[in-house]
């Protein structure tokens, strides 16, 4: 596969671009190309859907000089730049033609074989698949070496990231060009092999996937577990939240889908859950109702059951890091509650514990302690935002509540949980830093464009891998082996990557 950078000469940029297939993707890729300064065809099989995506397009400049972000001057130069293909053969000139149409490889290979009759050999023919091989789609071509992936994400112009990914018959000067292009079209370009989900869809992977685990394993419900990833893990919405807004009709397909395509690799297993709630028809907002019920486009979210009152009573630290000790030992002296300090609990200490990727029943039998008045705190996020809480299935009510009553002194909202290894934050984040480190062991992509491919593509707060970097690799790692010993699940193997880079004390973004 030829994908480095050619040294002997810079290509020459793109002028014409065709587009087939004016949906939502081609009509946005319409648009910043048209901004960037190309001469842009539109054609699309379905009368009159060139006149709608053409008037869709204006309206958004119109409205961009409205707010004054656009001069008029720039918007009458823009819109001359849009023209229409009547027929495929109007597209003859240009010189690279990106198709937006139907995810199926049979529509896809016929439009390239038929694009192939009409156009210069060094025209350039550019799949937006989302999902399929783009080496597939090439192998039906004349040229394969001028198929290449140049994948968009919606909204196109507000998704500052474009996948380009080359087949493996595409060669290093268009993928040279169409990296460039990308780039004059202001966004951030993610080379990437052609492997199933490329780069972000791959990535992102963990983060649904684990938390449907949970769910299953009815460790909490689908509120608390996106309240603790926003709060706790700063992501702009919860996993379930995200399912609802993306539809189960889409998510569900994409999750079977790399997962066979990967022969049925564990880490990306779907959930049970999803195919049964797809079945009775809960796709979320579009449906009215998914996890959350919609009421007006707005989800009806419960609320937090409020905190016990509990009476102040003695506590041990069980938490084995220091600084977990002196964190945990800091809450209790600003609650006012009396701290143990001797190497066994008092018989009414509420004994607490801090354990990475094991549960509160295996923590507490390792460290000899009564799991009745055992409670397990996580750790990993510190404890300035929500406070995430399990209990042993020994933990005595009484317990629960005074740990609940503790942990929420001074208002810092607590979730508690049943019993899981790795709580809910550790489990989610250990994933996403597991697939990341494996995208990168594989050579999908560069260590820095992975996190900042799905920075921009999924808008988590950091990248997998600079993710694993700020909460501690070898944290992360006991995470993974905590989770396989006890559950057996191929799916919590580490990466290579992330088990020598955190073996050896070096960063996981760096080659």
């Amino acid at each position: 596969m030829s994908t480095a950078p050619s040294s002997h000469h810079a290509p020459p940029p793109f002028r014409t671009l065709g587009i087939v297939g004016t949906g939502a993707m081609g009509r946005g890729i319409a648009q910043i190309a048209a901004q960037a300064g190309l001469t842009v065809y539109l054609h699309d099989l379905r009368e009159g859907a060139v006149a709608e995506a053409t008037a869709f397009i204006t309206g958004m400049w119109s409205r961009g000089i409205q707010k004054q972000r656009l001069s008029e001057a720039d918007g009458e130069r823009y819109r001359t730049r849009l023209k229409e293909a009547a027929t495929l053969a109007d597209l003859s000139e240009c010189d690279i033609i990106v198709e937006a149409i139907i995810e199926k490889l049979d529509a896809k290979q016929a439009l390239f074989t038929e694009l192939e009759k009409i156009v210069d050999d060094q025209t350039v023919l550019a799949t937006n698949t989302s999902s399929l091989s783009v080496t597939a789609i090439a192998s039906a071509c004349r040229r394969p070496e001028r198929i290449i992936g140049f994948h968009f994400f919606n909204p196109v112009p507000l998704m500052k990231i474009v996948e380009v990914i080359p087949g493996l018959r595409t060669d290093g000067d268009t993928v040279d060009r169409v990296e460039a292009l990308g780039q004059a079209m202001g966004h951030f370009t993610a080379r990437t092999t052609d492997t199933p989900g490329f780069l972000v869809n791959h990535a992102g992977r963990a983060f649904g996937t684990e938390a449907l685990r949970i769910l299953g394993e009815s460790v909490t419900d689908h509120a608390t577990v996106d309240r603790i990833l926003v709060d706790q893990g700063g992501f702009r919405m919860g996993p379930f939240a995200l399912l609802d807004l993306t539809g189960l009709d889409v998510s569900h397909a994409v999750m079977e889908s790399i997962y066979h395509q990967f022969y049925e690799e564990p880490r990306f297993r779907p959930s049970p859950l999803t195919r049964q709630r797809l079945t009775a028809g809960l796709l979320g907002r579009k449906s009215g109702e998914g996890f959350y019920r919609y009421v007006e486009g707005k989800p009806q979210l419960p609320e937090e059951p409020p905190l016990p009152e509990a009476e102040p009573r003695p506590v041990w630290i069980g938490a084995e890091a220091a600084d977990d000790r002196q964190r945990l030992a800091e809450l209790v002296r600003r609650a006012g509650w009396p701290l143990e300090n001797g190497d066994a609990p008092s018989s009414e200490a509420l004994c607490l514990l801090a354990p990475l990727g094991e549960d509160a029943t295996a923590c507490a039998l390792r460290l000899g302690l009564p799991a009745e008045r055992c409670v397990a705190v996580d750790m990993l996020a510190g404890l300035d935002k929500r406070r995430s809480v399990m209990t042993t299935p020994a933990t005595r009510d009484e317990i629960r509540d005074a740990a609940m009553a503790l942990f929420g002194h001074g208002g810092t909202p607590v979730s508690a949980f049943r019993d899981s290894n790795g709580f809910v934050l550790q489990r989610v984040v250990a994933c996403i830093v597991n697939v990341g480190s494996e995208i990168a062991q594989q050579g999908v992509a560069e260590p820095q464009v992975i996190d900042r491919a799905v920075e921009l593509g999924l808008g988590y707060p950091r990248g997998p891998l600079a993710m694993g970097d700020h909460y501690g690799s070898r944290r992360i790692l006991a995470v993974l082996d905590n989770m396989l010993a006890a559950t057996g699940d191929p799916r919590y193997r580490a990466s290579p990557w992330l088990r020598r880079r955190a073996t050896l004390g070096l960063p996981l973004n760096a080659a």
